[in-house]
């Protein structure tokens, strides 16, 4: 049996996010459904972590096993063939037996980008969140690296289905930037790992910040252990996309 690991791309306008659920679109049953057709049997699929409906991701990581003995090129080329146009296997390499995209990634990068000019192309629109609206940038540049550190990233956290198991939600955040590019704002962060909706509701209590409607200290107070509201709000799910998982 041979472990295969792969890098996906998708656009997920169309999808409800990542993992499988019974009667709707999901990049992992579009993969299992693929490899299975390759395989001749059901497979698998294993992802770096669950992003949510309409996230996208350029450097999503998944695994799986496989006995047909096909190369890893011709693998990625079966794969694509079958696969709808807006999911794309990037590259196919084989891994070790014990390989786990998720138990094993050391570090995962989002980018969440706002389209600031009064008026986004089109052409843009699906992949960026439009807040043409008065905003203190300069504020919110000097906000995000407030995330870097351990932290107690509750108040960042949607509810969620784990949540009985009572996982610590300490997560440890090695870099948070924003910046200016071009008509973009872009708020890149670096972690160990993330809760759900974590990323777009850091965007959103920097958005906050920047409206002017949280102080620095009230920033802070949302990375604290006794924070008793929530944070955020949650950003829209198109600004968002899994840039790239280490290992």
């Amino acid at each position: 049996m041979r472990r295969i690991r792969i890098t996906v791309a998708y656009d997920g306008t169309n999808y409800h996010g990542w993992q499988v659920q019974p009667g709707l679109a999901t990049v992992q049953g579009w993969l299992e459904k693929v490899v299975a057709e390759i395989e001749s049997a059901p497979v698998d699929v294993h992802g770096s972590g669950r992003t949510d409906a309409g996230v996208h991701a350029v450097g999503q990581v998944a695994a799986f096993s496989l006995r047909n003995p096909i190369p890893c090129d011709n693998l990625r080329r079966a794969m694509n063939r079958l696969l709808p146009r807006d999911i794309r296997v990037m590259d196919v390499s084989e891994a070790e037996a014990e390989f786990h995209p998720r138990f094993h990634a050391r570090a995962k990068s989002y980018e969440y980008r706002l389209w600031r000019a009064e008026i986004c192309p089109p052409m843009k629109r699906l992949y960026v969140c439009h807040h043409p609206y008065p905003l203190d940038e300069a504020a919110m540049v000097e906000l995000a690296p407030l995330y870097e550190g351990e932290h107690d990233f509750s108040a960042f956290a949607a509810a969620d289905e784990k949540d009985a198991l009572g996982a610590s939600k300490v997560r440890l955040v090695m870099n948070a930037r924003l910046w200016r590019e071009g008509d973009e704002l872009v708020f890149r962060v670096r972690g160990s790992g993330f809760l759900k909706h974590m990323v777009r509701m850091m965007t959103g209590t920097l958005v906050e910040a920047g409206k002017g409607n949280l102080s620095r200290d009230e920033f802070l107070a949302r990375l604290s252990a006794g924070f008793a509201g929530k944070a955020g709000p949650a950003m829209p799910a198109s600004g968002l996309c899994l840039m790239s998982v280490e290992y």
